[in-house]
């Protein structure tokens, strides 16, 4: 396995047109629809970055800011913005396009985490990312606070041992 990669090799795009079958009652496109398409683009990324099978191990907060009309033209946009040991932290983009409107909006956006396993599901150790740009390396630089927080919810880890993050614990 290599050392390292760069974050554009895991670029992904997914498209997708929001049919009947995927709407509520109010012919929007339903929420479990979007979060759905948002872990395939998410899975593909981490998957292209380490090459190996990929399993969701969390989803970050998933505000549904505008919502997006049957007969839209779905992008999701996805890339890998930092490896730690075996898992990787991946941002996804949402945009829904009204193709006879001509206009694109941006609905959604979120940070998705997954864990490169072996055959047997045991986590197995991922190449390091590099970013390149002014944006991957923002990102970049705020994944290990993200990450410290996510464990925290979660119980794994203690906040006064979150290094990144003790100015928020702190009194």
């Amino acid at each position: 396995m290599s050392k390292s990669k760069f974050a554009r090799e895991s670029f992904t795009t997914m498209t997708e047109m929001v049919l009947p079958n995927d709407t509520n009652t109010l012919n929007n496109l339903m929420g479990g629809r979007l979060m759905y398409f948002m872990d395939v683009v998410s899975a593909i990324a981490a998957l292209k970055h380490c090459n190996r099978v990929v399993v969701t191990a969390s989803v970050d907060n998933i505000s549904f800011k505008e919502p997006i009309p049957l007969g839209s033209v779905v992008t999701l946009k996805a890339k890998v913005t930092r490896a730690f040991n075996s898992s990787m932290e991946v941002h996804i983009e949402v945009f829904a396009e009204n193709p006879v409107k001509q206009t694109v909006i941006k609905t959604n956006s979120a940070f998705f985490t997954f864990v490169a396993v072996d055959q047997v599901g045991n986590p197995i150790n991922v190449p390091e990312l590099i970013p390149e740009t002014e944006e991957e390396k923002i990102l970049y630089e705020g994944a290990l606070r993200r990450r410290q927080l996510r464990l925290i919810l979660a119980g794994k880890m203690k906040p006064e041992d979150a290094g990144e993050l003790k100015a928020l614990f702190q009194s």
